[in-house]
């Protein structure tokens, strides 16, 4: 008899322990001081543990605006006509571009003037202490005008007001090469692959460096649509870590916004 409520004991405890074991886990509540948002990743063949609500992920910009960079090219290759730059009066580049494309309307020239660009680019000034993102012309003084060139259409562009002629021959301008047009064109692809990693929540990756230059120094741009180009730096912003050199560009002393890894001292 007794042999027997031991074994009925036994199988009794066994039996409870068998309905713990197969009880769900509790859930596990967030510590005391975090928000109700706080998730813990449980995914344990990761290499490590993540919370939730993250930062915004980091990504590759360089990737992003190669990508960019090779569907502007598929889309100028596909376009008709020829690329030529107009010089024009400085500050009057917007002014410009809406003037042509009137004439073009006027005159009936839409058959050999196709398109007006005024390249710009997207950077960070600092005034009065504040930082403030401004879009401002990349080449100023400078507009491209994507045409077959003909008398007709020569006259149309030269005779806009606030046009000087075009660059090159005045008479006979010669086209640019596409990977010049690329280059013009650049910096505002990479304010608009900036702009959109934005929107996704994302943000670009930045290595920050500081070097030591002086306003006067002469420098060689060493990377970007001007590398292999002379400089004389003007302007400095450590804060952005960017600085204003002076460059000749067809002719021209032009000023151009260059981050610290894009020269070296010369």
């Amino acid at each position: 008899m007794t042999d027997e409520v031991a074994e009925d004991v036994g199988q009794d405890e066994s039996t409870e322990d068998e309905a713990e074991a197969s009880l769900p886990a509790a859930p596990i509540s967030p510590p005391r001081g975090l928000d109700d948002d706080f998730e813990i990743n449980l995914n344990f063949d990761a290499d490590e543990v993540t919370e939730s609500p993250a930062e915004p992920m980091d990504f590759d910009a360089e990737v992003e605006i190669d990508k960019a960079m090779a569907e502007l090219h598929a889309d100028l290759e596909s376009k008709f006509g020829d690329w030529f730059v107009v010089h024009t009066y400085a500050g009057m580049e917007n002014r410009v571009k809406q003037n042509i494309e009137q004439r073009v309307t006027s005159l009936n020239m839409e058959d050999y003037i196709y398109e007006t660009i005024v390249p710009t680019e997207t950077v960070v000034e600092m005034k009065n202490g504040n930082k403030k993102e401004v879009t401002r012309v990349f080449l100023p003084g400078y507009v491209l005008v994507r045409m077959d060139l003909t008398d007709e259409s020569w006259g149309c562009i030269r005779h806009t007001p606030a046009v000087t002629g075009f660059v090159g021959n005045a008479n006979d301008p010669t086209p640019l090469m596409l990977d010049e047009v690329e280059s013009m064109l650049r910096p505002g692809i990479v304010a608009k692959v900036a702009a959109s990693a934005q929107g996704k929540g994302k943000r670009p990756v930045k290595k920050i460096e500081v070097q030591d230059y002086q306003i006067g120094d002469s420098i060689m741009v060493i990377e970007g649509p001007f590398a292999g180009v002379p400089g004389t730096i003007t302007e400095i912003n450590p804060n952005t870590q960017r600085l204003i050199a002076t460059v000749e560009f067809m002719g021209r002393d032009t000023p151009v916004d260059l981050t610290f890894p894009q020269i070296e001292k010369s």
